[in-house]
C-alpha cells in the first residue's frame, strides 16, 4: 500500500513523486547499509533534493501551529527518505520556530534512532535552537546527559559541531571528560569528531586537553587525526 495513504495531506504530493522516482535495487542497498533498520524509497540525496525543491516551492513549509503534526506524521512513515525530508523542512524554518520546538527534537533523536538522523538534527537543528534561545541549553544538555539514552548523549557533544568561534569551550570539554569513560562507539566517535572540528578554530586548547584526558584510544585517534 503507498504510504501516501497514510500521510498527512501536506506530505502526499511528495510521496507520489518519491514513488514514481523509486529504485527498488538501489533501496536494497541502501538498506543493507543501514543494517535493514529502515524501508528505502531508493532516492540517492542528489536525487531526493531535486524531487524536494520544486515540493517546497510548490507548497511552501508547514504553519507553525501545526508543524509538530506534520513532522510526526513523516516520522511514523516507513520509509527513511520521509525522515530526511522532515529534517530538510525543520532546517529551512529553524528561524521561525518558537523555542518549544526543542521537544520536538527531543523526541525524533530518540525515535528511529540512527547515526544519519542524530547527525543532522543535532548540529542543525539543535545547535541552531540553543543560538536562538541560550536560556534553555543547559537545562536541556543536563536532561541529556543524565538521560543514560546514548543519542542524546552524543547529541549534547556535537550540537556545537558548526558553531567555531562561537563553541563554549568549559562545556565542551566537561562533556567529553564526563564521556570519557563509555564503551559505546556512537560515544567515543563522536567525542573525537567534535575534538578534531573544534581543533580548526583552537588547536592549541583540543591538542591540551586530550594530552590531559583519558580518553578512549579511538576518541584520542580521531581528535588529533589532522594534528
Amino acid at each position: 500500500m503507498s504510504s501516501a495513504k497514510k500521510a498527512y495531506p501536506y506530505w502526499r504530493p511528495l510521496i507520489e513523486s518519491f514513488e514514481a522516482a523509486a529504485d527498488p535495487a538501489k533501496a536494497v542497498a541502501m538498506e543493507q547499509y543501514m543494517r535493514n533498520q529502515f524501508a528505502f524509497y531508493g532516492l540517492p540525496s542528489p536525487l531526493r533534493q531535486q524531487l524536494l525543491t520544486p515540493f517546497i516551492k510548490e507548497n511552501g513549509l508547514p504553519k507553525c501551529d501545526n508543524v509538530v503534526e506534520i513532522i510526526h506524521n513523516a516520522w511514523q512513515l516507513p520509509q527513511r527518505e520521509m525522515q530526511y525530508a522532515a529534517m530538510f523542512v525543520l532546517q529551512k524554518q529553524i528561524k521561525e520556530l518558537p523555542e518549544t520546538a526543542i521537544e520536538l527534537f527531543e523526541q525524533l533523536i530518540v525515535e528511529k534512532s540512527w547515526w544519519d538522523s542524530i547527525d543532522f538534527i543535532a548540529p542543525n537543528l539543535v545547535g541552531t535552537l540553543f543560538l536562538r534561545f541560550p536560556e534553555i541549553r543547559d537545562e536541556m544538555v543536563r536532561k541529556w546527559m543524565l538521560s543514560g539514552n546514548f543519542w542524546l548523549q552524543r547529541s549534547c557533544l556535537i550540537f556545537q559541531l558548526k558553531y567555531k568561534d562561537h563553541t563554549d569551550e568549559a562545556l565542551l570539554f566537561e562533556l567529553c571528560s564526563q564521556l570519557a569513560g563509555e564503551k559505546e562507539f556512537f560515544i567515543r566517535k563522536a567525542i573525537g569528531w567534535v575534538l578534531r572540528q573544534y581543533a580548526r578554530t583552537a588547536p592549541h586548547a583540543v591538542k591540551y586537553f586530550v594530552e590531559n584526558t583519558d580518553l578512549q584510544p579511538l576518541s584520542k585517534r580521531e581528535a588529533l587525526k589532522h594534528f
